[in-house]
């Protein structure tokens, strides 16, 4: 489904393509003029002897017809036109851009690397410089023209991002309401990922230290401010801004932090050693959905001490844990064996369970039996990642055909399918099946992402294509392929040989314009947009449609340096972004 191959055209049109010039010719009548044509070559017949005719459109009129025929004059064959010739290439870089729109995205991303933004801008978040309500296809924020970032998470209301060096940016009405674009307010720290829940930002830098960050900027200012190391010896100094520190307990002296995600209430935190710890991640509201997934544990039974201390999940004890999602209120984690826990919110049944009225709730982490979705398939599945976001769950998992019992001659033992599975709420499209459903407990094929191969040059198999990444917003969702991607060519190789990265799709909920593709309607089927520089293909004469595909990952030059840089996709709550990241 990945690729498209030119289709014969059966009318009376036949077309070649030379270097970029198209010859167009138009050569015959249609059938019924060419009737009519032969009814008024025939001397002597009187029309009235017909029974039948066959008039536009098809239609036979037996009964009715008239007494009389008067043929349509005969139009005069259609003069041969020729379309203006495409701009000529002038080198063989050129000739790259003109026979490949794939090529040219790939060039534009590293020669202007930055950040695009789309969806809703009631908080200046997608455009901080403008006061239009909706941005209805991708836009770049000036702000980040020529940068690389390591993160970026989007609300509608507020926006956070890391820069290269480590440092956080903040911007949106929900930040500040005199916000003008992306401010600076942690630094040094060297943050590497960041999550966001309700009203604060997640963080985690590259030694371990989780910090919980106001999203507001005067809480940043009113709030306590911790104490701070210096360059000098036994000496602190006051913080410039207000922020706490989530650590976990019992840490080994070589475990750290290495992953953290966040609902809008709760967090979840990974460490090196495959534990996870929950703690609070708002500040009004604490989580009482069971997804925290510490049985009986609420804002009255909590221990004494912060309110947002971490505590470790110790279902999960025993497991090596190596993946981590958390939705709005639900929780998701993946051991190093496949196996897929799940707790917390389960009313439309993101947690891949029949959902109850009795029991919304799940506040342990409980075993998904991936297994039975597989039955009678010989089939033998393994969860290698999950994702989550709003009230919905995604599985990506590896099947590996086995013999069956009765299998004389089984044939493609050990081939691996690839599959992507939902659950939860579709009534937004979110589930990717191509329905409309209020409640998915058990969870769903997504057909179009599931079950697909293609030939790979380099190793001359046919090989699985797989999910790289899978992003999650409120309502929305974009999937990043893993198909074979090429960013070989240089200056010296042949003029038609060209790059391409990874075909990327979007789905679900639209209702701010989320999904690109500058339309309001929502998807329930996972779909391509538009390139994000439309002007850029214009610009070669090329008229035809073409998808967005990411860049991979590449070592380029910006600003005289060498960077290893990629593109990604963040879908956030009614806000999309596509960054160059580190």
């Amino acid at each position: 489904m990945f690729s498209s191959g030119a289709a014969a055209r059966q009318l009376s049109r036949a077309c070649w393509r030379s270097r970029g010039q198209v010859l167009s010719t138009r050569r015959c009548l249609s059938q019924s003029q060419a009737r009519i044509a032969g009814v008024r070559k025939k001397s002597g017949r009187n029309s009235g002897i017909i029974t039948a005719l066959l008039v536009s459109g098809g239609c036979l009129y037996a009964l009715g017809y008239p007494r009389s025929l008067e043929a349509e004059a005969i139009p005069a064959p259609a003069e041969i036109k020729f379309e203006e010739p495409r701009k000529k290439a002038t080198s063989r870089e050129d000739n790259r851009d003109l026979i490949s729109s794939q090529h040219l995205q790939v060039k534009k991303s590293w020669e202007n690397p930055g950040v695009y933004a789309w969806g809703s801008n009631a908080g200046r978040v997608a455009a901080p410089d403008s006061d239009e309500q909706f941005i209805k296809t991708p836009r770049r924020i000036p702000y980040f023209d020529g940068k690389i970032i390591r993160d970026i998470k989007l609300d509608k209301t507020f926006g956070a991002a890391i820069t290269e060096n480590g440092d956080l940016l903040q911007w949106g009405t929900g930040f500040s309401p005199t916000s003008q674009g992306p401010t600076p307010t942690v630094r040094g720290k060297d943050l590497i990922k960041i999550s966001i829940s309700k009203d604060r930002i997640i963080a985690l830098s590259s030694n371990g230290t989780v910090y919980s960050i106001p999203a507001i900027q005067e809480d940043q200012i009113s709030g306590p401010k911790p104490l701070e190391n210096t360059w000098f010896p036994f000496w602190k100094n006051r913080s410039a801004i207000s922020y706490r520190k989530l650590q976990p307990s019992n840490m080994s002296w070589s475990e750290k932090v290495v992953d953290v995600r966040s609902g809008l209430e709760h967090c979840l935190i990974l460490t090196s050693s495959g534990r996870v710890f929950s703690a609070a991640s708002g500040t009004e509201d604490f989580p009482s959905k069971g997804q925290l997934g510490v049985p009986g544990l609420t804002w009255t039974t909590r221990p004494e001490g912060a309110y947002d201390v971490p505590h470790e999940i110790s279902t999960l004890k025993g497991f090596e844990i190596i993946k981590i999602a958390a939705g709005d209120f639900h929780s998701l984690a993946v051991d190093k064996v496949g196996r897929v826990f799940t707790f917390g919110d389960n009313s439309v049944g993101q947690l891949g369970f029949e959902a109850t009225p009795e029991s919304p709730y799940i506040d342990a982490p409980s075993l998904l039996p991936i297994d039975k979705l597989y039955k009678g398939t010989n089939m033998v599945p393994q969860v290698i990642d999950v994702a989550a976001g709003g009230v919905n769950s995604y599985f990506s998992i590896d099947a590996t055909r086995v013999a069956g019992q009765s299998e004389e001659d089984p044939r493609g033992l050990g081939r691996v399918t690839a599959d992507t599975w939902a659950c939860g709420q579709g009534i937004w499209g979110g589930l990717g099946n191509g329905r409309w459903t209020h409640v998915q407990g058990v969870p769903t094929k997504i057909k179009a992402l599931s079950g697909l191969f293609e030939y790979d040059e380099t190793t001359n198999k046919v090989v699985p294509i797989r999910l790289a990444h899978l992003s999650v917003g409120s309502t929305h969702m974009s999937a990043i392929m893993s198909n074979v991607t090429y960013v070989g060519a240089h200056d010296k190789s042949s003029e038609n040989d060209t790059n391409w990265g990874a075909d990327t799709l979007f789905w679900g909920g639209n209702e701010f314009y989320q999904l690109g593709t500058g339309k309001r309607n929502n998807v329930s089927n996972p779909t391509y947009i538009a390139p994000l520089d439309i002007e850029a293909d214009k610009e070669k004469g090329r008229r035809e449609e073409h998808r967005f595909q990411i860049t991979p990952r590449k070592t380029i030059k910006v600003g005289g340096r060498k960077v290893s840089v990629e593109q990604r996709v963040e879908c956030g709550r009614g806000v999309t972004a596509v960054y160059s990241g580190t």
